[in-house]
């Protein structure tokens, strides 16, 4: 069973709980962050596991970090009204796209969970399952230190994407404004300047809204 928040009404499932979206700029350390709060035992989240048509990078796993699938693939998955949010980026390489499925893994009326996104893609969940539960956690990095993480992690890739790294950071900039922000009433901000503090922030704030929730 998958929970939808219906449209007229505004009800949502007896026992609620929450699904959290962490946001911020290209190299902000989002996959880090995500990695340590689901093995964090008392947070008990569950993964869901998003959808690119972007090719694998180094070090990465078909179905941990994306599911990797072609283009035709998605268009099935559309075509049944599967895909809740999508975003397409017009690379160097070609259009990439990255978009959630409800692939009937999500019961938000059993576990909490947690995933990597865009604003684009958290206004899409948000609307699809309900303002009170949907949390944002943005992430933030000075632009210089943001700068040096990409290049050094592309460095580190078989076949470094320099170009498309730094059409990336530029259209962060854009995509992750400030007016942006404020529209979607994301007005917290988690500074990941040291990781293990900027993930003590998150788990607090995560645990108190748990704590609201359940008193519900």
């Amino acid at each position: 069973m998958y929970l939808k928040k219906n449209s007229k009404s505004g009800i949502l499932g007896k026992d609620e709980t929450m699904l959290y979206v962490i946001m911020g700029k290209s190299s902000t350390g989002k996959d880090t962050i995500y990695r340590r709060l689901i093995s964090d035992e008392e947070l008990k989240f569950k993964t869901i596991t998003t959808y690119t048509t972007r090719p694998l990078r180094e070090g990465e796993t078909d179905g941990i970090e994306y599911n990797f699938v072609s283009n035709e693939e998605m268009e099935k998955l559309e075509r049944e009204g599967r895909v809740i949010e999508r975003r397409s980026y017009n690379t160097v390489y070609g259009e990439w796209n990255y978009f959630t499925a409800d692939d009937a893994n999500i019961d938000l009326q059993e576990s909490y969970y947690v995933i990597i996104g865009t604003l684009e893609s958290f206004e899409k969940i948000r609307d699809y399952y309900g303002e009170d539960m949907v949390v944002p956690l943005y992430i933030e990095v000075e632009d210089g230190e943001r700068l040096s993480r990409a290049l050094k992690r592309e460095k580190e890739q078989t076949n470094p994407k320099f170009a498309e790294m730094c059409r990336r950071y530029l259209a962060d900039e854009e995509d992750f404004s400030v007016d942006k922000l404020v529209k979607l009433g994301i007005n917290k901000v988690f500074k990941n300047d040291d990781v293990d503090k900027c993930i003590a922030e998150l788990k607090k704030e995560i645990i108190k809204r748990q704590h609201i929730v359940n008193k519900k």
